[in-house]
């Protein structure tokens, strides 16, 4: 979880539980906002960013255990399916291992009620300075990316995101907001990811090839999300194969996600909504439920158990058994965090203690393909081009690929890059920004002018006129005659005055000819017209040019203009100076 203190404001952004952990260590440090008392007096909101326990799995220990009252902000999705993932845990945690100090079945409905679900895009207004907006993540269903405001102060927080569309969802999506700091995931910092068809293609070899020797394969999955892109994947591949081994999921789960799918059909990506009317795409042919007997059945199977870390469950159960075996094989189709099983065999880890003093060997085949639904580098860099933030922070990540890719994004936008560790206090100092009105009068003075001329993108646009700022510190930027008028302050021009002495024999008059001449050339095909208007005098427009005698053979030119045609007045000088 994330704590941010912006304008005045605490929210809390995710509240993820670690998964490496059996103790007390799994749930955030809530001494850091208070010690031993409620948060709800420090605390403005929290917000969840989508439904994967490592963003809300410490959230009915926050709010039911330490104690929390306040707004909880989630999308619709969210909020349905998380209590859902969180008793699973529970009944892990607490029916099977026997864990204490862990929230009951109770304290996730109780939790679940202080909920306030939002839809994408909506602008929820916490209290009179504090705003929210969600926008599409990707990832999984339900994901979103947060805006927050104060004031004029903002951050974008991504959670988990993804800016390449799969399956069965879209890609991440935001508009050019502009915040303060984008807080961003960098989980795969380092990485980037070769094509989806060729991880896809091996993907589908090495199971094939696993099952036609004879072989297990076991495919760990949180239950929605990844699990929903593979099975789509294997069903196609089935069909096309006419394959008949058997594919099972974790019983129960595969009925609850596709009830959840057909409920936020909306959520996923374009082709799932299309054809949703003539066959869900959900509901497998080749892909039944999974039962503990079926562990020791003979012969080749495909398993996709929960969780997808081997932390506990089902997953972990089949794992014990079948990785004995060296026809078998495991493919972790995403990210593992430290601590976790999943993780250790990753890293080559051959003899695992399961119970005390047994040591279990890993003779089944170690597969890693990359499905996960995170934003690789290339879409972090992606979405920093997308939204133009000020400063970045990046977090959920390890910290050798984050300092990469802080570099890079130094490197390749200029832009100043956080990545503090866990517990540590970044404070970033933010340029506010000062918004002011402009007067219609005064815009539809510069359109006229600019509209004099066919359009160019490349021709600077100015605007001329009075900032005011009234004392409840609102701005506004008025025409000079409306200001005078609504100020009684009285006109005052400025006008910049320089003198050009040249050599010449000629007289006065001569020289008035000599520079119409000169001018007439330059100013044609624009709004100026150099007006003779007297002996010794030229006007253009408020450019007032004067002609006198001085020392022998000298002239002396003097070139006056207002403040608001500096422009032209400095290209009059010029032309002169240059005779």
């Amino acid at each position: 979880c994330l704590l941010l203190s912006i304008g005045g404001k605490n929210i809390m952004l995710d509240c993820g539980m670690h998964m490496g952990y059996n103790d007390d260590r799994r749930f955030p440090d809530f001494t850091y906002i208070a010690q031993d008392e409620p948060l709800t007096e420090y605390l403005d909101c929290v917000i969840i960013s989508h439904f994967h326990l490592d963003h809300c799995g410490a959230l009915p220990y926050m709010t039911e255990m330490v104690g929390y009252n306040g707004p909880i902000y989630m999308t619709v999705p969210t909020k349905a399916i998380a209590p859902i993932l969180l008793e699973d845990m529970r009944k892990v945690a607490v029916d099977k291992k026997g864990d204490q100090n862990f929230f009951t079945a109770d304290m996730i409905k109780t939790c679940m009620k202080k909920v306030i679900a939002v839809n994408l895009h909506q602008v929820v207004q916490v209290d009179a300075d504090l705003e929210i907006k969600a926008y599409y993540a990707g990832h999984v269903l339900g994901a979103a990316m947060f805006q927050v405001k104060v004031g004029n102060q903002s951050i974008v927080y991504t959670g988990d995101y993804n800016m390449t569309p799969d399956r069965h969802l879209g890609a991440a999506w935001i508009d050019k907001c502009r915040p303060d700091v984008l807080i961003t995931e960098s989980t795969y910092a380092t990485t980037v990811r070769d094509s989806k068809r060729c991880r896809e293609r091996d993907f589908l070899k090495k199971v094939h090839d696993c099952i036609e020797k004879g072989g297990k394969v076991l495919i760990p999955v949180f239950a929605l999300g990844r699990a929903q892109e593979l099975c789509i994947l294997l069903e196609t591949y089935w069909e096309r194969m006419n394959l008949r081994c058997p594919i099972y999921f974790s019983a129960g789960m595969t009925e609850k996600a596709n009830h959840y799918y057909k409920m936020f059909i909306s959520w996923t990506n374009e082709k799932i909504r299309k054809t949703f009317v003539d066959r869900n795409m959900f509901d497998f042919r080749h892909i039944k439920s999974f039962d503990r007997s079926y562990i020791e059945n003979p012969g080749p199977m495909v398993v996709f158990a929960t969780p997808g870390m081997l932390h506990a469950g089902l997953s972990l159960h089949i794992f014990k058994k079948w990785c004995g075996d060296e026809k078998n094989m495991i493919i972790m189709p995403g990210y593992c965090v430290a601590g976790t099983v999943g993780h250790k065999i990753l890293n080559g880890t051959k003899r695992l203690e399961f119970e005390k003093g047994v040591m279990t060997e890993v003779k089944m085949s170690v597969q890693y393909m990359s499905f996960s639904a995170h934003a690789d580098a290339k879409g972090i860099m992606q979405l920093i081009t997308w939204c133009e933030p000020r400063s970045v922070m990046l977090v959920h990540g390890e910290a050798d690929k984050m300092k990469f890719l802080k570099a890079k994004i130094k490197e390749e936008h200029g832009l100043e890059c956080y990545m503090p560790a866990n517990g540590e206090t970044a404070v970033i100092p933010l340029k506010a920004p000062i918004p002011a009105k402009v007067s219609v009068s005064l815009l539809k003075k510069e359109a006229e002018v600019y509209s004099r001329h066919p359009p160019d993108n490349s021709r600077a646009r100015l605007l001329h006129g009075v900032l005011v700022m009234k004392s409840d510190g609102t701005c506004s930027i008025l025409d000079t005659q409306a200001v005078n008028e609504e100020y009684d302050l009285g006109l005052h021009t400025v006008r910049f005055t320089s003198t050009v002495s040249i050599h010449s024999k000629l007289d006065v008059p001569a020289i008035i000819l000599r520079l119409l001449e000169t001018f007439a050339p330059v100013l044609e095909g624009t709004d100026y017209v150099a007006h003779r208007t007297g002996d010794n005098e030229i006007t253009i427009h408020s450019v007032i040019l004067q002609v006198e005698e001085s020392e022998e053979a000298f002239k002396d030119v003097r070139i006056s203009w207002t403040y608001s045609e500096d422009k032209l007045g400095s290209t009059i000088l010029k032309m002169v100076q240059s005779l």
